[in-house]
């Protein structure tokens, strides 16, 4: 009897050792955040948040949308990540492989107040928009008085030589690079139009920088009127003391759309719907939008007018965003910037 108590006993002790580390499991959550200002906004609109309301523990690991596919594609049958945030569309993809799981609206309450293009692909597995990078036209208020209005605006001779273009090797400068091509007459299917008037424009004396902060020394020190960029970063540079605005061109405004995306084959699925429900409240968004400046996807997110007045809000503000299609440039991406190059090259 003696034996019998004690397997009964290991028995016991075994299984609740188990359930310990499934509940441990069901109470810690690993998702990517993109580092810097990003992370540092992340945590203090959601993270932090929903760690005390439902007290889990999160597990943030500092990867770019790129990077952060990748893991996810290469760790299909085991992956690491419950919620994988992408900024460059890669849901799009991620959901056609089956690396993403359906979620379901129902335990996603927040999804209700989503305007619709950001829960446009829920139907296909893809992820619900939290947040919206807007690309337009960020000035100097002082040179131009009068803001642009329209993304022709650009190639206007008289700007040229104080026009700042970004490198479509950065994904603002290749949605900037995209509008400009449209105007000039181009689409997807024929992007010469855009390098032409690319060549153009450096000839009356536009430059070409790679990375954001080059953006600002060229505001700060270097006389720049105007460049095609994000709303955010637009931000950054009234943060920097400069008399920086964004606007939005008529003919439509591209958009940088972040996602929040249930990855497949993890367990702890409904804590992970918690945490995209939390993104999409409008508590958070409300957040970014006065850390950041993203524009929120929640229609009942209520911003100060100084904030509202630097991104895109509101329903009108909406339906004006657009979203060039990601797989094809993603399948033209290496193409265009070796032609891009070309055309730059002096």
């Amino acid at each position: 009897m003696k034996i019998r108590f004690d397997l009964t006993a290991l028995a016991a002790t075994t299984l609740s050792l188990l359930a310990g580390t499934a509940l441990a499991q069901d109470k810690t959550l690993t998702i990517n955040s993109f580092g810097g200002a990003y992370e540092t906004a992340h945590r203090k609109c959601v993270i932090t948040p929903f760690e005390k309301e439902t007290g889990a523990t999160t597990r943030v690991v500092t990867a770019y949308s790129a990077d952060a596919f990748a893991q996810v594609r290469a760790q299909k049958a085991a992956p690491q990540f419950d919620v994988i945030h992408f900024s460059g569309g890669q849901e799009i993809v991620a959901a056609s492989e089956g690396l993403l799981a359906a979620i379901d609206a129902a335990k996603v309450p927040n999804l209700a107040d989503l305007y619709p293009v950001a829960k446009a692909g829920l139907a296909k597995g893809e992820g619900p928009v939290y947040s919206i990078a807007a690309i337009g036209l960020v000035y100097n208020s002082q040179s131009l008085p009068k803001a642009p209005t329209s993304w022709k605006d650009l190639l206007d001779p008289k700007v040229s030589n104080k026009l700042v273009l970004t490198d479509i090797s950065n994904g603002y400068g290749m949605l900037g690079f995209l509008m400009i091509n449209r105007v000039a007459g181009g689409d997807l299917k024929n992007i010469q139009p855009g390098l032409d008037a690319v060549k153009k424009l450096l000839t009356g004396g536009a430059i070409v920088v790679t990375t954001s902060p080059e953006i600002q020394r060229e505001f700060a020190q270097n006389g720049a009127t105007i460049a095609p960029y994000a709303s955010d970063y637009a931000y950054t540079l009234t943060k920097a003391n400069l008399p920086v605005k964004f606007a939005q061109g008529v003919e439509g405004t591209p958009a940088s759309f972040i996602t929040a995306n249930l990855v497949a084959n993890r367990p702890n699925q409904a804590l992970a719907l918690k945490f995209i429900d939390m993104s999409l409240s409008e508590s958070a968004q409300a957040c970014f939008a006065n850390e950041l400046r993203y524009s929120p996807t929640n229609a009942k997110a209520k911003l100060a007018p100084d904030v509202a007045a630097t991104v895109a809000y509101g329903a009108a503000s909406m339906q004006n965003l657009f979203r060039f299609d990601a797989p094809t440039i993603e399948a033209n991406r290496a193409s265009w910037v070796e032609r891009w190059s070309k055309t730059i090259a002096r």
